[in-house]
């Protein structure tokens, strides 16, 4: 079997060689270079903008502002569209696009920026949670804006007041008469900070606009509502939109939904057809996009023997200036904040806020990093206070396979003590500086994708699948699918890059979807094609379909068979023609009759040295384990898993964007650390849970966000077993570690 197998990358060769071609790379006749005047404040009135230096600089062809766009919706989002193209009457966050440039180079790009004259009045600053909460706080947003399109999201929109974006809350049992009995009530409160998702390729288009079509390339995650947006804000057709994702490089959330493509689009529109590039840099993409930061405060009542009656929880997530996904993260929010534990009472309260600063918006499991690092961490503090084995207290209290985590969801589908079992047994759990994390998340992955498989006349297959390739490797997983069921080498089968125009549509790539939304799909198509293909060699051999086996590229019967090409010349006559396969999925029940499709679940594992002088930690090995059913292509499966575990040391032990009254200070790669191969454990180890159990092809689940969740806790876990010391607050870098070390209070 081809399925299960860890084959090269479909696309490894172009990569490797430097042949791939990303959205920068690509070559146009006249094109234009863009540059985007920013915000040097992080809240303030637009007085007057005078571009008219930078309009007269020889070689600028346009200038866009806030007076471009009056003859269209300039509001965009997939939440709420609360954020314009440009500025329109205020700033709210330092990096927010004020006017654009387009000129023949980038350096005249450049110096017209410094020609622009904007005037400001600056407004009193929201810096964070605490200041957006505050009675006098000033509102960012006075109105109530529309909701997108493909939110998904109950109660989107309504007046919550204040500084508040969303909120969600949850209920299950009675809570208040729950602590009434409790006998022991554990409260703590936990922090989050920022994080930037830093993709290698930093956010990249180019955009081309005519009368009649609109022609973007990207590297979004998401070109079908790219094109929705786009189509509705400009006055277009679909049909006419047409969104082109060349190789993208790298993306975490960031490329999700909207972010430069309106902005590319909109200076386009001035430049009489001539394409226009805006690509970014580091920098500026840090200013773009972000995690949230998070305060968690999470209390428990328990009886004495450990058993946990009650839970309250409120969180307050920083979404920044604008919604972008913040009311998604709070909705994901809910079930992490529950966990995967016996509970029959619990109240959960989430608020979106809010802040000048940076939108925050898709990360690798949103809301999960956040919500499991105060769970997972608070499980630790009650299993401490009542004297037991921070495993062994897991173990008794685990939810068990088929039984129900939020009341309305899908059961839990995993065997959670087996994958705890598995990350315990990997490391030395005796040494006394170990810990553990649970980590479970609901994808909520819309079942919505199509998928075509084209047999040409010379027996190739075109895979056609609006999946984007973001260096995960879908584009592998899904031709390893076409060829288990087509049994046909891979070699013989071709899949590109998404053009909206030609591709069939995919809702998104994200929410850990792509081998179970589309891979099914994939697989229903090619399913249809091998029923066309069998019944066109039983015509050509005058047999029954149950007399035909396909094998290598053959149709077999009896002692004949016939190459695919010659089965499809046959069935035509002529050396020509092809057949085609359709798959589709939708949320009809295929897939499963309730949400999440899929529980994805992952355990982490960590043991650690700390320096007692400096507060460093040195991380002596850690193990991450997922559950993925079933492992389509093991070793990228691996690969995925052990990229986010690295991902989540970042955050945990020095990752932090840092503001100071709504100016950020380290956003830049000087500044903002990013795990370097000098910070892996001494000992890294990666283990796959393979039960067949998901609902995808060959029983598959999601993967690939599992590995980020479980790293802080585990690794503040076991620092709190070596020290005897809890922190709260994340990163834990040295000085904190050392504070902490040093501080009489045996909770900090």
């Amino acid at each position: 079997m081809i399925v299960g197998a860890s084959v090269r990358r479909v696309d490894g060769i172009e990569k490797v060689t430097g042949a791939a071609k990303f959205t920068g790379d690509l070559k146009f006749t006249a094109l234009l270079e863009a540059k985007v005047l920013r915000s040097p404040l992080p809240h303030a009135d637009i007085v007057s903008i005078d571009a008219s230096r930078a309009e007269a600089l020889a070689g600028v062809t346009a200038v866009l502002t806030r007076a471009d766009v009056k003859d269209i919706d300039p509001y965009y989002g997939n939440c709420l569209r609360d954020r314009a193209v440009v500025a329109l009457d205020r700033v709210r966050f330092v990096g927010e696009p004020v006017a654009v440039v387009a000129a023949e180079e980038g350096s005249i790009a450049a110096e017209a920026l410094a020609l622009i004259t904007v005037e400001y009045r600056e407004l009193p600053v929201v810096a964070d949670i605490d200041a957006a909460l505050a009675q006098d706080a000033p509102h960012l947003h006075e109105g109530v804006a529309g909701s997108g399109e493909f939110h998904d999201i109950a109660g989107l929109g309504a007046p919550f007041g204040g500084n508040i974006c969303h909120r969600e809350q949850f209920t299950k049992g009675d809570p208040d008469r729950a602590f009434a009995e409790a006998e022991e009530v554990i409260d703590e409160t936990f922090e989050f900070p920022m994080a930037c998702q830093y993709a290698m390729e930093p956010h990249s288009a180019v955009a081309q606009v005519t009368p009649d079509k609109i022609t973007l390339w990207s590297s979004s995650a998401h070109p079908f509502l790219v094109r929705s947006e786009l189509a509705r804000m400009f006055g277009y057709p679909h049909a006419r939109v047409e969104v082109i994702v060349p190789f993208v490089g790298g993306a975490y959330g960031s490329k999700s939904y909207f972010k430069i493509e309106p902005l590319a689009v909109a200076l386009a529109r001035k430049c009489r057809g001539r394409p226009v590039r805006l690509v970014q840099s580091a920098a500026e993409s840090m200013l773009t996009t972000r995690r949230h930061s998070a305060r968690l405060q999470i209390k428990t009542g328990i009886k004495r023997d450990g058993t946990m009656v009650a839970r309250q929880a409120r969180v307050l997530l920083d979404t920044g200036a604008y919604a972008d996904n913040g009311p998604r993260v709070a909705k994901r929010v809910i079930s992490r904040m529950i966990g995967p534990y016996e509970l029959d009472h619990c109240k959960v309260d989430v608020l979106a806020l809010y802040t000048n600063t940076a939108p925050a918006g898709s990360m690798r499991s949103i809301g999960g990093p956040q919500a499991i690092w105060a769970l997972e961490s608070h499980i630790d503090s009650i299993a401490a206070h009542c004297a037991i084995d921070p495993f062994e207290y897991r173990q008794r209290h685990l939810l068990k396979r088929g039984e129900i985590l939020k009341p309305g969801a899908t059961p839990l589908d995993a065997d959670l003590r087996q994958g705890l079992k598995s990350a315990a047994g990997s490391i030395n759990w005796a040494s006394g500086a170990a810990g553990l994390a649970v980590g479970v998340s609901d994808s909520e992955a819309m079942p919505v994708s199509v998928a075509l498989v084209r047999l040409l006349a010379d027996g190739s297959v075109i895979l056609i699948a609006g999946t984007t390739e973001v260096g995960q490797g879908a584009r592998t997983v899904l031709c390893q699918i076409v060829a288990e069921e087509l049994s046909i080498p891979i070699e013989r089968i071709t899949m590109r890059g998404t053009d909206t125009l030609a591709t069939t549509f995919d809702r998104s790539t994200g929410a850990s979807r792509s081998t179970t939304v589309m891979g099914s799909a994939v697989k229903a198509a090619a399913e249809d094609l091998r029923r066309q293909l069998i019944a066109a060699a039983a015509e050509a051999f005058k047999a029954g379909v149950d007399s035909i086996a396909l094998q290598d590229g053959y149709a077999c019967c009896g002692g004949s068979s016939l190459s695919y090409a010659q089965t499809v010349a046959q069935f035509f006559g002529m050396p020509g023609g092809e057949l085609i396969g359709r798959g589709y999925m939708r949320p009809d029940g295929a897939l499963g009759k309730s949400f999440p499709l899929f529980w994805e679940t992952g355990m982490g594992a960590a043991e650690l040295a700390v320096d007692d002088d400096t507060g460093a930690l040195r991380i002596l090995n850690y193990v991450t384990v997922a559950d993925v059913g079933k492992a389509i292509n093991p070793q990228q499966a691996e690969g995925q898993d052990e990229g986010a575990a690295i991902q989540g040391l970042g955050n945990t032990l020095f990752e932090s964007l840092v503001y100071d009254h709504g100016q950020p200070l380290n956003a830049n790669l000087i500044d903002y650390r990013v795990p370097r191969f000098t910070d892996l454990p001494d000992r890294f180890d990666s283990a796959l849970i393979e039960n067949r159990d998901g609902p995808g092809p060959y029983g598959a689940k999601g993967m690939g966000e599992s590995g980020i969740v479980s790293v802080a806790p585990a690794i503040g876990n076991a620092l709190a077993r070596a020290s005897g010391k809890r922190i709260r607050e994340l990163p834990l870098t040295p000085e904190r570690v050392w504070r902490a070390l040093r501080s009489t209070d045996r909770s900090k």
